[in-house]
């Protein structure tokens, strides 16, 4: 079965606001063996929406619509799909009684707008919202389905989840797939192509797809398979081959995280870790307590900019500033030990660097990072060049000193990554 989506709103086409719904409705559509065809973003236009339409629906059986779903008068798509499928808007009593019953329960008047909501065209399937004021619509010709959802987030994946996917999933066969993604960090795609050449090679010949989805410091491995159980054994055969090809850098599957990877092997351990921190300003512990639970292992931060920060609390000495600087291997090192002894931890993270824009210098350019791992064994450190872009160098600089804290505690060398 054939999908396209169309996002509507002129906050994602100027960049105001992240389409982060795209990226959630493409993975679940193809986990379960849809084919993705198309994405269009357009603006809340009635011309762009038929003009849109009448494109998608040559080739997809399914046009999936999120946003313009609003209460606000720049919110015209209820109102331009009721005339584009020759209909017209009745009001819906149950909606209006949820709709009520909504404002009822937070204490806010309903205005007319609001009412609004509860008109719905009388030939479209009703998708009731019961986390939002907005209704969800399917409207069908010629076998082919447009559905339309809110934008809101949330909004959006509850309907999926609950009203729509078992929806087309009693209307369309799919063909399912099976796959299964090895998460890598620190290494790019180019490197990582040609270290499991010969594998790639071999997993191919065998009939089965490999796919590079990179992103920044990070790159996704998807071995792509029958769903038959031999089809599952070849996959997971070469996902496992290829992870034991690269244990520095292969960190997890599917949906791991490499915060939570290394919070797993820290609970394992019953081990402990603090971070001192310069040029990522506390990032690296931010992402260390996102993962519930990490206060189980997770005991505070330094953020220390300034040299005298290093000194006062981390324990740096003054004479290793004075003659290696800040970044330095030297410097960076005596931060990870010395946060180790003050905040008592077993495992202590340290990163130092020159994120830029200014900053650099012929010897230490912008985006040189030392980033060291200090632990019951000693210290890691290593040298990076992360870039001249300073959000990139920082986002790098996260993911690569986490890795580094994994390949510690698993015991990985990790100083001969290359």
């Amino acid at each position: 079965m054939r999908v396209a989506f169309i996002s509507i709103g002129d906050e994602l086409l100027i960049g105001q606001t992240i389409n982060t719904n795209v990226t959630w409705l493409g993975k679940e559509f193809s986990e379960r063996g849809f084919s993705i065809q198309k994405i269009h973003t357009i603006k809340d236009d009635k011309k762009e929406i038929v003009n849109t339409l009448d494109l998608l629906l040559k080739d997809a059986d399914v046009v999936l619509i999120t946003g313009g779903l609003g209460p606000t008068k720049d919110d015209i798509t209820k109102k331009v799909l009721t005339e584009y499928f020759q209909t017209h808007l009745e009001m819906h009593e149950e909606t209006l009684e949820r709709i009520e019953n909504y404002f009822r329960s937070v204490g806010r008047p309903m205005l007319q707008s609001n009412i609004d909501q509860a008109l719905l065209p009388v030939d479209a399937i009703n998708v009731p919202n019961e986390v939002g004021t907005a209704s969800g619509m399917i409207f069908e010709r010629d076998g082919k389905f447009v559905i339309s959802l809110p934008g809101v987030p949330y909004e959006m994946k509850h309907l999926m989840t609950e009203k729509v996917f078992p929806f087309l999933e009693d209307r369309f066969e799919v063909v399912s797939s099976y796959y299964q993604t090895l998460l890598t960090q620190g290494i790019g795609e180019s490197f990582l192509a040609d270290r499991i050449s010969d594998l790639e090679d071999q997993l191919r010949g065998e009939g089965l797809a490999l796919a590079y989805l990179p992103s920044p410091g990070y790159v996704r491995l998807r071995v792509t398979g029958e769903p038959s159980e031999e089809g599952k054994a070849r996959v997971n055969y070469f996902i496992d081959q290829i992870s034991q090809r690269i244990p520095v850098y292969a960190f997890g599957r599917n949906n791991d995280e490499l915060s939570s990877v290394v919070g797993e092997l820290l609970v394992e351990e019953k081990a402990t870790v603090a971070t001192v921190e310069s040029c990522t300003g506390g990032k690296i512990a931010s992402e260390i307590s996102k993962v519930p639970g990490a206060s189980r292992y997770f005991q505070g931060a330094f953020v220390t900019y300034s040299n005298d920060l290093k000194m006062m609390l981390a324990g740096v000495r003054e004479e290793t500033l004075i003659e290696h600087g800040a970044v330095s291997q030297e410097t960076v090192t005596e931060m990870a030990l010395g946060g180790r002894k003050v905040l008592g931890v077993d495992y202590s993270i340290a990163v130092s660097g020159i994120a830029g824009p200014e900053g650099g210098s012929e010897e230490k350019p912008v985006g040189t990072v030392w980033i060291a791992v200090a632990g019951p064994e000693g210290v890691t450190s290593k040298k990076f060049q992360f870039g001249t872009d300073r959000n990139r160098t920082i986002e790098k600089t996260v993911g690569t000193a986490l890795n580094m804290l994994r390949c510690v505690i698993s015991k990985i060398n990790f100083e001969k990554s290359s």
